[in-house]
């Protein structure tokens, strides 16, 4: 069986945790075993999200997962991105596992997603999914779900 692991740091934006379910939805439908890296706060959130954990059934905390992490442990990166830490978290997970990569990089801001887009794309030959999005997480699941397609294809 595959193996993807989703990153999700900060839960400021409210788009985070709706997208980081969907994600798991969509990824385990696709035959994924999927593992959610998170910070703590992150975590409670998809707790309460996913109380009877029917989506999200691997959970970890994100520091504990990059202590361990090795090459190849993972078929498929996923990153939330909506803060300069969360570009540097996912580039250097990106940069362990070597290995297929979905930078969603999220922000209010246009200038701010561009900056995180292109420290993206300066460190890593990942695909990014960007959108102004905050509170509606509509925009990043139209363009997550074309870049699921294209992994597919």
């Amino acid at each position: 069986m595959k193996k993807a692991l989703i990153l999700l740091g900060c839960p400021e934006a409210p788009s985070q945790t709706p997208m980081a379910v969907y994600s798991v939805y969509k990824l385990t439908s696709l035959g994924y075993q999927v593992t959610v890296a998170s910070t703590p706060s992150a975590l409670k959130l998809l707790e309460v999200s996913d109380p009877q954990e029917f989506y999200v059934k691997n959970k970890i905390d994100i520091e504990s997962c990059l202590e361990n992490l090795e090459e190849g442990s993972f078929d498929l990166l996923v990153g939330f991105v909506h803060k300069d830490a969360a570009v540097s978290y996912f580039v250097t997970f990106y940069s362990i596992l070597n290995t297929t990569s979905i930078a969603v990089v999220f922000e209010r801001d246009s200038e701010a997603l561009e900056n995180y887009v292109e420290s993206i794309e300066q460190s890593t030959e990942a695909t990014i999914v960007s959108a102004r999005a905050y509170h509606n997480p509509t925009p990043l699941r139209v363009k997550f779900d074309r870049a699921l397609k294209k992994l597919e294809d």
